[in-house]
């Protein structure tokens, strides 16, 4: 972990050439984005001159980082939103974060998140503080409009091991999503680059020079009009489930992003149920590595109930509700 101070690094004689920011949260275990907005104060230098975060270093690259004392946190708990804790150790918490909710404090939304509502279960001290001062054992993040398993770590050691064990990805996270359509493959796999989409740039989308992307797919559950899947999220982009399955033309049911007609609306609500009015986007599973005990942790979030209505009423809507498995006897 890398403490407040200043602190040379110079970049191996044998390293490739990279851009600095990422160097930089290799070498010292703070977050990318940390790092960015040292970089954007001008705490990082080469030779007396500030850097960009997207300066291509190559070795030998002598470099200076100052580190300030951490700021006072000034986020106000946040007691009457409910936090669902799945899994709990001296290392970190697992929870159940609902749909609608932001995750940290940003632009836009600088109180009732999930980080103000852990906050009401223990002082900024509690959890690790690595990801920067407004992200409190935030170890990744989930869409507002997606619900299921959220890692929170503890402390910086622990932060520090999940997110090395996320880069490398040794995280398993499996979602669960309902989309447009019925999807041929039992089995596939979406490589395609995703980057900013250049006609909609408040949206993500697959482009050429993107960065590489990653989803792996099964059929849990097909439906007339409509396939349940459990989806392996390999990288981690922006968006990415989204993106990856609107590219092949299956789009997530209520996505009011990347969804048109029929799917942004979700199945049709029939005998007096409730319409779909959130994404159907639930992150299912996740399996990681204890950051001290070294064993294997394993968590599950049931669907909603909001969500598990929508999939009742498509079975009982008569819908041919078999199983993939089920599917090929």
């Amino acid at each position: 972990m890398t403490p407040p101070g200043t602190h040379a690094l110079q970049v191996p004689d044998d390293a490739g050439t990279q851009r600095v920011d990422r160097y930089v949260a290799d070498v010292t275990g703070l977050s990318r984005s940390h790092v960015q907005k040292l970089i954007s104060l001008g705490h990082l230098t080469s030779d007396g001159l500030p850097l960009k975060a997207n300066t291509v270093i190559g070795p030998g690259t002598a470099l200076q980082l100052v580190v300030p004392e951490p700021e006072k946190l000034d986020l106000a708990p946040a007691p009457e939103i409910p936090v669902i804790v799945i899994y709990e150790d001296e290392d970190l918490l697992i929870v159940d974060k609902p749909a609608g909710l932001v995750v940290h404090p940003s632009a836009g939304h600088s109180g009732g998140t999930l980080v103000n509502a852990l906050l009401a279960h223990g002082d900024a001290d509690t959890f690790g503080g690595i990801a920067g001062v407004q992200r409190p054992g935030i170890v990744h993040r989930l869409d507002r409009d997606t619900s299921g398993l959220l890692m929170v770590a503890r402390t910086d050691a622990a932060q520090h091991s999940l997110m090395a064990q996320l880069k490398a990805r040794r995280v398993k996270k499996t979602y669960l999503a309902l989309v447009f359509g019925e999807v041929s493959a039992e089995v596939g796999r979406i490589e395609a680059p995703i980057g900013r989409d250049p006609r909609h740039r408040t949206k993500m989308g697959v482009v050429p020079d993107g960065r590489a992307s990653t989803t792996g797919y099964r059929v849990k559950q097909r439906f007339s009009g409509w396939t349940l899947l459990e989806l392996d999220l390999v990288t981690g982009r922006t968006h990415q489930i989204r993106v990856h399955l609107e590219a092949i033309g299956h789009p997530v049911a209520g996505d009011p992003v990347y969804g048109t007609g029929t799917s942004r609306k979700g199945p049709r609500a029939v005998g007096g149920a409730a319409p779909l009015a959130r994404l159907f986007l639930h992150a299912w599973r996740l399996q990681l590595t204890s950051p001290t005990g070294g064993q294997l942790i394993r968590a599950e979030a049931p669907l909603p109930v909001e969500l598990e209505a929508v999939l009742e009423t498509l079975r009982v809507g008569g819908s041919a509700a078999l199983s993939s498995a089920e599917g090929r006897r």
